[in-house]
């Protein structure tokens, strides 16, 4: 019986595969085909690491309706500097007007760009009205980039880096959704949603880190300013602002320092080297300074 049912099966199929024209085959293997290509191509247009060329570098630098084709193009330009390629001067000017662009990611993109030429007036002048910008994340990476200019005008936005963010309610009502203690989250990524009856308001994360901790439940009643959760900052934004105040920190930063030097949860190792060597150099330069 078993063999019948198998030679039926074989034959079956067969008969469909006859019957399978060879344009229903060359859709068929067209659409497998565009199935695979088409995420590709999605990552391939929106991967900063794609090498622009010139033409499609000034083209991006100037897509004022494509915020990440700008974002890419300073990506590159950020990288050529570091390269010490002098063709991309002509995109400073450019580079300093970008410093007012309304979107968050493309200032912040900006400042790590320009704080890669040190030498240029005009970028430090930008970041230094970027240290009073309405975004913390751009503040930071504006005081980060500073520090390569022997400027340590953002410190205080340096140590703030290492500090957890505060997750307020911005209006009172029911909270109908909010993320678990313990969830990784990036930039932007969604911590809660607080329903006041006529709308429904969004919390976001203002930095990539994880929850720490959270106040309430779904269902809960919060009211405006009260605290809904708690984010830490994740590994990558510890690891540069330990790196800045090992160059320009102060006995007063110690204590911001501290958590770190013990093995955290989520935190890799270098961090915990990081924050004793940078504890070092605040205690040398301290001690230098009382001679």
């Amino acid at each position: 019986m078993e063999s019948e049912l198998s030679g039926t099966t074989v034959a079956g199929a067969t008969s469909v595969g006859k019957r399978m024209s060879t344009r229903s085959r060359i859709l068929f293997f067209i659409t497998a085909w565009l199935i695979v290509l088409m995420p590709f191509m999605f990552w391939w247009r929106t991967w900063f690491g794609r090498q622009l060329s010139d033409a499609e570098l000034n083209q991006f630098l100037h897509d004022t309706n494509h915020p990440r084709h700008i974002q890419h193009a300073l990506v590159q330009i950020g990288d050529r500097i570091a390269q010490h390629d002098a063709s991309v001067k002509k995109y400073y000017p450019e580079m300093v007007n970008l410093a007012g662009f309304p979107a968050e990611e493309i200032r912040n993109t900006d400042s790590w760009a320009m704080g890669q030429d040190n030498t240029v007036q005009d970028f430090h002048e930008t970041l230094l009205k970027l240290l009073h910008d309405q975004s913390p994340t751009v503040r930071g990476n504006a005081a980060l980039a500073l520090v390569r200019f022997g400027d340590s005008s953002g410190r205080a936005q340096i140590v703030a880096l290492l500090q957890p963010a505060k997750m307020v309610a911005p209006v009172a009502g029911r909270v109908s959704a909010i993320t678990k203690t313990g969830t990784a989250i990036r930039q932007g990524g969604l911590i809660a949603k607080i329903d006041s009856g006529s709308r429904a308001d969004e919390v976001r994360s203002p930095l990539t880190g994880r929850v720490r901790s959270t106040s309430f439940q779904i269902g809960g009643q919060v009211a405006a300013g009260e605290e809904l959760a708690i984010v830490d900052p994740g590994a990558d934004q510890v690891w540069e602002a330990l790196r800045a105040l090992y160059v320009i920190g102060t006995p007063a930063d110690s204590d911001a320092i501290v958590p770190y030097e013990h093995s955290l949860p989520d935190m890799p190792d270098r961090i915990r080297q990081q924050a004793a060597l940078t504890q070092q150099a605040i205690r040398d330069r301290a001690g230098s300074a009382a001679r």
